[in-house]
Order: structure tokens, then C-alpha cells, then sequence
């Protein structure tokens, strides 16, 4: 797990920033580790991007037509290669002739490797034996999410509350990892590439690419990732990346139901990152180093057309309505002492651990004074269309029961022969019958308690 202080880094590093298509907040932090060895990148404009200004665009653009990049980079055995990749994949990408053709999951591979590639040729890092993680996403101005992944980082798309993982884990235990490192002339011990690195995919760690008869895919250790693609659509709320410092601790649902209700108590993207980061700080690093790695977390929000307030009135609708995934109301301590389980098992918490996550009654999200008049105007719409309905069937049967009676009371024609119509006592068994189920229809209306009309709770946090 590696060396470790007495006392952990507390101090985060937060920025935030946001277009009309997505808002971010993103935030790390050393924890116990001697060194921060974490890098990000967060480019709203890929296109008008500069070095050093990766958030400055170089002139005005649609925001609807903008690609946008986002990434994570968990360094390991020192910093260098991760805030190298942090500075450079990106410009790497987009200087790529499948980027111009708008090849995007070759420009993404080619990206990688040639971030590795630069690295490898450079002979300021001849002797730098570090090597990092890579998840990095890209979306395009058609709506496309494209993962690129190279480690054990990860990203998780919320669906309507559900969790969707957009990578997977590059471990050497994994058959497709095991069989390429042993092909390589490698082999795995103790769950480790030569017994030594936890993960099989990275850029950097040129120790495990000494081999020249292999294409840089074939190496033990291959900075190729896997890409996987996602259309956004309406049901999507946010996009999580993050390094493993995060998905040691939680399960991929658990972070989302944790974000998804700091969303819903309103907290500012930038503060749920920090608080994503607090919560999996370990107390101490005497359980197997789970919870004392750097951690880096980012959430970008998935606008959608709306402006970040009414984003969040969305999704404490959601919350409010119990739509998607039943978000829990209350949330296990990831370090109490019942929660913990051996390390390599999994999240320590993870889903299959029995923990009463119901015991609290479900909270009540607040809206914005806007959404509030917003449903407010079509409250009011809704019951006084519903006023006019019910007394509607009153009305017709009023009026069909005096013409009935109007009937009843009018002398027999002395023109009236055999082929005239039925007497109207037919029609008044038909009326008769009419009337009982609109009386009833009206009576059931007019008990129904109104559903919008719903009690207030204070929500219940246990999350620290």
C-alpha cells in the first residue's frame, strides 16, 4: 500500500466551472500518502483550448457545438507522469487526424499512446520510474459520452438514479489482462504484474514495456485503454470520475446514491466532491490501506438544456417522486467497525453487505422558488380543471332528468301510430342508469385527497 505519515493531509484542492451544457466541480486531496501523485483535467471547449489555459477559450463558440474533456490520472511511484498526462492528453487528442474526421474512439486510443510514446522518447524521464491510471471522457456536440480507460480509475454514469459503469477495471487477475502479461514473457503473483504493480494497464511504467518485438498493445503493461460510448438522453443526471481511492471504499451505486442525495439537500458540486473525498478518508491506515491513497473526485453535471438551478430541480423531483433507484435514506459509517470486510473483497462497504440502509423515513427535497410557483400555476390549473369535470355530470344529469320530466308530463299525440318511437319510459331507465354511475363517478372525485398535497420532512443526514 506504500508508506504513509502519522497524520493524514487534510488540505483539498477545488475548482469548479460550467457552459450551458454541463457544470463540474472536482476536488482532491493528499490523505495519508507521502506525496500527491493525482492529476486532472477539466475542458469544457476542447476546441479553443491553449496550454496552461485549458479553461480560457481562444474565441467565442456555441457552447452546443463545443467537445468537452474531462479526466482523471492516479499517479503511482511518484507524480511525474501524471501531471504530465494531466498537461498533455488532451492537446494530444485533439491534434489527432481521427479527432479532425471526428474518429473519436481512435483518436481517444491514439491519444494514450501517444502520451506514452512522448514520454518514453523523452530523456528527461529516462530514469522516472512512475506511471499513472487514465479515465478520461469526451462529449461530443451530438451527445456522445466516449470513456477511454486505462487502469483501475473509474467512471460511473447516474441513470435516473441507477448506476452505469462507463469502464472496468484493468487488473492483472483478469483473464484478458492475465493472458496478455504472460504472452508478454510476464506473470502475476499475489494479484500483481511481476508481483509488483496492482494494475495491468497504465501509461508510464516503462519497466514493463522493455520488450521491442511487441507493439505497444502487446506489452506486459499497455497504456492502450478500452472505450466504451453512451447517446445521453433525458434520463441522464451527472457523470462521476474518479481514482481508486474512492471505489476502494464505495460500491459504484454507492457513490451515486450519496451524490444524488447531497444533490437533492442542494450542496454546490465543488462541496459534494469535497465531501465525497472526506467521507472515504480512512480514520487510521490499520485496515490493509483501504481509505489512505490520494483521492480525486469530479462530478460533471448533465444540464441538459436547463440551467444548473433547474438541473437541481429535477433531480429533487426525482428524489421527491421516488422515481429511477430508490435512493437510501440514511448511510452507513464506510469505518465502522461492522462495515469493514477483508481487504481485496470488494467496496468496503460494498452492496452485498447486510446494512439497514431504511430505517429513516424517506426526506423531502427542497425546490427552487421558481420550481415551487412553477408547480404551484399547475396545481391550480390542474384542480380547476378538475372542478369543472366534476360538476360537470351533475350538470347533465340535471338537465336530462327535466327533460324527462317534461316528457313524463306532455299528452300522447293524437297523431301518434304504431310505427312511432319507443315511450319515454325506456328513455328513463336509461337516464336512471346514467345517473347512478355519474353520481357515483362525481362522489369518488370530489373524496380523492389531492396528491400534490404532501407533508413536509426535514431530511434525516447521518452522511458526514
Amino acid at each position: 500500500m506504500g508508506q504513509t505519515l502519522s497524520e493524514p493531509v487534510i488540505e483539498k484542492h477545488t475548482t469548479t466551472g460550467q457552459d450551458e451544457r454541463f457544470a463540474f466541480g472536482v476536488s482532491e486531496m493528499q490523505g495519508w500518502r507521502l506525496t500527491m501523485e493525482d492529476a486532472h483535467s477539466a475542458v469544457l471547449d476542447l476546441d479553443a483550448a491553449q496550454p496552461n489555459l485549458s479553461s480560457t477559450p481562444s474565441q467565442p463558440q456555441n457552447p452546443h457545438n463545443r467537445t468537452s474533456f474531462f479526466a482523471v490520472y492516479d499517479g503511482h511511484g511518484g507524480s511525474t507522469v501524471a501531471k504530465f498526462s494531466g498537461d498533455t492528453v488532451h492537446f494530444r487528442l485533439r491534434s489527432t487526424s481521427e479527432y479532425q474526421n471526428q474518429d473519436y474512439p481512435a483518436a481517444l486510443k491514439r491519444a494514450f499512446l501517444a502520451t506514452d510514446e512522448d514520454l518514453r522518447s523523452n530523456p528527461d524521464f529516462n530514469n522516472d520510474p512512475s506511471g499513472c491510471t487514465a479515465v478520461a471522457a469526451l462529449i461530443t456536440p451530438d451527445g456522445r459520452i466516449l470513456v477511454a480507460n486505462a487502469g483501475d480509475s473509474r467512471s460511473v454514469l447516474c441513470v435516473n438514479g441507477v448506476a452505469k459503469a462507463m469502464s472496468e477495471d484493468h487488473k492483472p487477475v483478469n483473464r484478458i489482462e492475465n493472458n496478455r502479461i504472460v504472452a508478454a514473457g510476464g506473470f502475476v503473483e499475489f494479484g500483481r504484474v511481476n508481483g509488483n504493480l496492482a494494475l495491468s494497464r497504465a501509461i508510464g511504467d516503462f519497466e514493463f514495456k522493455q520488450n521491442k518485438k511487441l507493439t505497444p498493445e502487446e506489452q506486459v503493461v499497455t497504456a492502450d485503454p478500452d472505450i466504451l460510448t453512451h447517446q445521453i438522453t433525458s434520463e441522464d443526471e451527472f457523470l462521476i470520475l474518479a481514482c481508486d481511492g474512492i471505489w476502494d471504499v464505495y460500491s459504484n451505486q454507492q457513490v451515486v446514491d450519496r451524490v444524488r442525495r447531497l444533490i437533492g439537500e442542494r450542496k454546490s458540486l465543488e462541496r459534494i466532491a469535497e465531501q465525497m473525498i472526506e467521507n472515504s478518508l480512512a480514520p487510521d491506515c490499520e485496515w490493509g490501506g483501504v481509505g489512505c491513497d490520494n483521492m480525486t473526485f469530479m462530478i460533471v453535471a448533465i444540464l441538459g438544456g436547463k440551467t444548473k438551478e433547474q438541473w437541481y430541480d429535477m433531480i429533487c423531483e426525482r428524489l421527491n417522486r421516488g422515481e429511477g433507484h430508490q435512493t437510501p435514506s440514511t448511510f452507513p459509517d464506510p469505518y465502522a467497525q461492522s462495515a469493514r470486510v477483508p481487504l481485496g473483497s470488494g467496496p468496503l462497504i460494498g452492496s452485498s453487505l447486510n446494512v439497514d440502509e431504511s430505517v429513516a423515513p424517506p426526506p423531502t427535497y427542497h425546490l427552487s422558488e421558481e420550481a415551487n410557483q412553477n408547480n404551484q400555476s399547475a396545481e391550480a390549473k390542474q384542480n380547476s380543471v378538475g372542478s369543472l369535470f366534476s360538476l360537470a355530470p351533475a350538470s347533465i344529469i340535471e338537465v336530462l332528468s327535466r327533460v324527462s320530466q317534461s316528457a313524463e308530463r306532455s299528452p300522447p299525440s293524437n297523431n301518434h301510430t304504431s310505427n312511432s318511437s319507443p315511450p319515454p319510459s325506456s328513455t328513463n331507465v336509461s337516464v336512471s342508469s346514467s345517473s347512478s354511475s355519474a353520481t357515483a363517478t362525481a362522489n369518488e372525485t370530489s373524496d380523492e385527497p389531492d396528491s400534490n398535497d404532501s407533508k413536509q420532512l426535514t431530511p434525516n443526514v447521518t452522511d458526514t
